[in-house]
């Protein structure tokens, strides 16, 4: 499993938060292919990680909204994770890959 710092959130722990908690946010950010065609996370949004500079604040643009940021493996998401956190969002957390996510994708 890949550890990539304090930002890191086990998918369990996330899966248990996604239930309980629907104003989670939670960002994908694969690509748009990678996201209609493989599949993704109920609920998640779509915002690959090459538009993450333009469009991450339009699509949340509340800093202090919880937001969970998942990719295919966990390195884009690392990325992505670290890029809104210097851009002031206080409640970021990169929770891995699709590839390693045990709860359904649609």
């Amino acid at each position: 499993m890949f550890n990539f710092g304090r930002n890191q959130l086990s998918q369990e722990e996330a899966y248990k938060q996604l239930k309980n908690d629907k104003s989670i946010i939670l960002i994908d950010v694969r690509t748009v292919e990678e996201f209609e065609e493989d599949g993704h996370v109920e609920g998640s949004i779509n915002v690959p990680l090459h538009t993450v500079p333009n469009d991450f604040a339009k699509v949340v643009p509340n800093k202090d909204a919880k937001i969970f940021i998942i990719c295919y493996s966990g390195a884009r998401a690392a990325d992505a994770t670290a890029y809104v956190k210097r851009l002031g969002y206080t409640d970021v957390h990169n929770i891995g890959g699709v590839g390693t996510w045990r709860y359904g994708l649609v």
